[in-house]
């Protein structure tokens, strides 16, 4: 369903379209599969005469005729950090109108956010948006309030525009990643979408900057958002082709047959070697396949995860 760009507003923005994917995960999970995550018992302490009783160990009671009180980590459910990744690598495949059955990997990536922003509002958990390239571009704190989730949606509005032939910029997600560990609230859940196309030499600096996020007590979800049949397996005509770099401009002429078999070796490992280090950090990787319909992928990984 192809949509230029500026009717958009007309159909409500994405918090409209957000609510219908929303409507449909809700009937399909019995329980929240995020609710809760920074709801951890911290210490006890004391109980101090006129305070509420509700959350006396009344257990530790009985074995010490002490009233201790339990103390929590956070008194709100969940906190969520939304990072999305807005270098020009993110506007491929590149397109002028917006349509929802062919997203690119920044559209696709909005659209997802915005549906899970708005599956946490409706359960009243605090969310929060960091947007990056070479630099953090917006980082907004964890809120719960509606004011602060109108704002969310009118900048995820913004990412549905078209890819600027004279806008380019590249990605340094290892330096993002570090701040974002350190701005963000401590035990948050942080929900990372990014083509992962930076460091593809070493992603050893890479995955420091993953085990920044789990060594600061954030629970971490990484959407892998690529293209399945033109970046990983190099699907084109049989015939020379011109490849433009969207973050630099530099151009290669060749015919991708030739080299396909090899492309497709390469692109797997790297694939499975990023699969292997999130497994082994306990971070959750999620293959987003703009092929695939959003609200596939979401609903697939949500049931999932509603499981564990």
């Amino acid at each position: 369903m192809p949509i230029e760009i500026s009717n958009i507003a007309q159909l409500g923005s994405l918090e409209f379209l957000a609510r219908q994917i929303v409507e449909g995960f809700i009937t399909g999970l019995h329980k929240s599969p995020f609710h809760g995550f920074s709801v951890e018992f911290a210490e006890h302490r004391l109980y101090n005469t006129g305070e509420p009783t509700k959350n006396i160990d009344w257990k530790l009671f009985a074995r010490t005729e002490k009233l201790f009180v339990k103390r929590y980590e956070e008194e709100t459910n969940l906190r969520c950090q939304i990072v999305i990744d807005k270098s020009s690598s993110m506007y491929f495949p590149v397109q002028n109108k917006l349509d929802f059955e062919h997203l690119n990997k920044l559209w696709f990536s909005a659209y997802s956010s915005a549906a899970l922003i708005e599956m946490m509002r409706r359960q009243r958990d605090a969310v929060g948006l960091s947007l990056f390239d070479e630099d953090i571009i917006l980082h907004t704190p964890a809120k719960l309030s509606r004011v602060h989730s109108n704002m969310i949606y009118s900048e995820l509005d913004k990412l549905m525009l078209p890819y600027e032939k004279n806008v380019k910029t590249t990605t340094n997600t290892v330096q993002c990643l570090h701040k974002i560990a350190e701005m963000t609230h401590k035990r948050s859940l942080v929900i990372i979408f990014s083509d992962m196309l930076d460091n593809l030499d070493s992603y050893q600096d890479l995955f420091a900057a993953l085990e920044h996020l789990r060594y600061n007590k954030h629970e971490v979800i990484l959407f892998h958002v690529f293209d399945s049949l033109h970046e990983q397996k190099l699907e084109f005509e049989n015939i020379p082709h011109r490849f433009v770099d969207l973050e630099t401009g530099e151009t290669l002429k060749l015919n991708p047959v030739e080299i396909k078999e090899r492309y497709e070796e390469i692109m797997t490992a790297k694939k499975e070697e990023l699969l292997h280090h999130c497994y082994q950090y306990q971070i959750d990787y999620v293959e987003a396949d703009i092929n695939k319909a959003y609200d596939q992928v979401l609903t697939s990984y949500l049931i999932k995860r509603s499981k564990i």
